[in-house]
């Protein structure tokens, strides 16, 4: 049995040919608009030579152009490989060179580092500048979208592809080690959107969904895009999250669901304070990438008499595992409990159980795994044993199934529901010719869960700044993950063998906090 998740934008452009499917601002596009801007852009990507199994890189913010050459990619029985907006050069191209990425498609904003990216790699030939539609330029490097547009035609037929064939490739990483690029199939990011539709959020045909989260990441791509596409509803878009303009959209255009991170909530609710917004509409909001506060939970329903369910997931797993749902009493502090369809329990060190009220590692298995980590193996095969995948996350269970995270094994950082992997820092630091040793924490933030806090040693006679640090910093990494604080000590902690204590490092970090 074939099955292409782009083939339900045609069947929802079919079924609700005139509801509006994109909200920009002042732009808007019905699904029969939508889908026939997918079949063109699917005939750029055969005329480029794209073919199945083919893997496709876009850099797209929120706009329409992202659902426009996810679902073109798509249906090319290609692979969608979607790359972070705020990356540099160096990022870029290793999503390129490890993904095998064919051609690569990129908002205008991002051209110096896109186009450096392209330069330094082997396996891409095409690269496609996409800006708004009133801006004809030619970019040095690569084609621009909008001509390819005109030209192209608007008939295309699917390409057929199995459940178990790869739709897209998102990368994530471990403590060690480079990103690994997680192969979530047709099946996987199908069935994940129905759940969101049916199950979690019960949308119905006609609803306006609010996309804040970036659609690079799973959780946005699910909740918020595949999940509106078939449930025959509007995206409206907003290409760069701000409180106030959120506010304002959801009035406008009578939102009645969203997704956000904790932080984007507790800024709303700051902003709210401050103004007067309409958010009769909004029946419903999911949060998720990093521990909801109670207080904020508890402040949001207050205030506006919405109830922010809180769920859990990881780009392994499509990213939805379990959630607080409507039919069900929410518990405060909890991720809920496993969806339809997914087995999630607690294991001990030994591998055995977990009982109730006993913390143990989060493991999870079902119709939401992914198939592996591309061209991975034995990276595979460390994250799925006997088909469960290990996330490092600890956790206990109550006696009503309701799952509550207590710490992670990993040193994942998670800033404003961002993953932020301190390994790859390290690594950026110890190119410094004035850093001796490095060391990278999260630590405690109010507003965005946690910061990144960069602890180094400098060599002998060495003379550099914090300021000097964090800038080498910048021109090295996207913005969200270069340290908040850097702290220049003498000498960083050390166990007997030479390892760096990092757990003093946090210790240190939270009393100072305390």
């Amino acid at each position: 049995m074939s099955l292409n998740l782009a083939h339900f934008l045609n069947v929802t452009a079919e079924t609700y040919p005139d509801v509006t499917a994109v909200i920009l601002d002042d732009f808007k596009l019905k699904y029969t608009e939508l889908a026939a801007m997918v079949r063109r852009v699917a005939n750029i990507l055969k005329s480029k030579g794209i073919e199945k199994g083919d893997k496709v890189a876009i850099m797209i913010p929120n706009t329409p152009h992202f659902p426009i050459l996810y679902y073109a990619i798509l249906s090319c029985g290609a692979t969608v490989v979607p790359v972070n907006c705020l990356y540099k050069a160096k990022e870029i191209q290793y999503y390129l060179e490890d993904s095998e990425a064919r051609a690569f498609f990129y908002w205008k904003d991002f051209r110096d580092e896109a186009a450096r990216a392209f330069i330094g790699t082997e396996t891409c030939h095409t690269l496609v500048e996409i800006s708004r539609p009133d801006d004809m330029s030619q970019p040095e490097v690569g084609e621009a979208f909008m001509p390819l547009l005109l030209s192209a035609s608007a008939e295309f037929d699917i390409v057929d592809t199995m459940p178990d064939d790869t739709a897209v490739i998102l990368y994530t990483s471990g403590t060690t080690g480079s990103p690994k690029g997680a192969e979530l199939t047709h099946f996987n990011m199908f069935f994940n959107a129905l759940l969101v539709r049916d199950y979690l959020g019960k949308i119905s045909p006609g609803e306006v969904g609010l996309v804040v989260l970036p659609l690079f990441h799973s959780f946005g791509q699910t909740c918020m895009q595949n999940a509106t596409i078939l449930s025959g509803c509007t995206m409206s878009m907003l290409p760069r999250f701000d409180s106030n303009k959120a506010l304002e959209i959801i009035g406008r255009d009578k939102v009645t669901y969203m997704a956000g991170v904790p932080t984007m909530f507790q800024f709303m609710l700051n902003a709210a304070e401050d103004g007067n917004y309409d958010l009769e509409s909004l029946r419903l909001a999911f949060s998720g990438g990093s521990a909801l506060p109670v207080e904020v939970l508890n402040r949001f329903e207050n205030k506006f008499g919405i109830r922010i369910l809180e769920g859990y997931g990881l780009s392994e797993t499509s990213p939805v595992a379990s959630f607080n749902v409507l039919d069900r009493p929410s518990r405060p502090g909890s991720i809920g409990v496993p969806v339809w369809g997914v087995d999630m329990r607690l294991m001990r060190e030994d591998g055995s159980f977990a009982s109730t009220g006993e913390v143990g590692e989060i493991v999870i298995r079902g119709h939401n795994l992914m198939k592996g980590y591309y061209k991975k193996p034995a990276a595979s095969a460390e994250a799925v044993v006997n088909g469960w995948l290990h996330t490092g996350d600890l956790a206990t269970m109550d006696e009503d199934g309701y799952f509550f995270i207590v710490d992670r094994k990993k040193d994942l950082i998670i800033r404003g529901g961002m993953n932020i992997y301190p390994r790859e820092i390290e690594e950026v630091l110890y190119t410094h010719p004035d850093i001796q040793e490095a060391a990278v924490i999260g630590i405690p933030d109010e507003l965005r869960g946690e910061e990144v806090k960069a602890c180094v040693s400098l060599r002998k006679d060495a003379d550099v700044t914090v300021d000097a640090l964090r800038a080498f910093c910048s021109e090295h990494l996207a913005k969200y993950k270069v340290p908040k604080q850097i702290e220049i000590l003498p000498d960083l902690p050390k166990g007997p063998t030479g390892k760096i204590l990092k757990r003093e490092l946090r210790q240190a970090a939270r009393s100072v906090v305390g």
